[in-house]
């Protein structure tokens, strides 16, 4: 069933690997950018977060991990 004025697969510039040069560079761009961005990401993520070693408060001292 053709709807009147819509494109068969074949008439579609993108089918059956005919896309262009440009289109496939835009992908790639689009693709290592995202993988750029969450390397930083979980850079930034893993060497920012580091938990504080002390465990009480003012009021009730506990336990200090660190070396002194």
């Amino acid at each position: 069933m053709h709807l009147q004025g819509e494109p068969s697969l074949e008439q579609i510039d993108d089918y059956n690997n005919n896309e262009s040069p440009e289109k496939r560079r835009t992908i790639r761009l689009v693709i290592i950018g995202i993988l750029v961005v969450g390397v930083i990401y979980a850079l930034v993520k893993y060497n920012f977060s580091t938990p504080n070693d002390y465990i009480g408060t003012p009021e009730n001292p506990g336990i200090n991990t660190s070396k002194d």
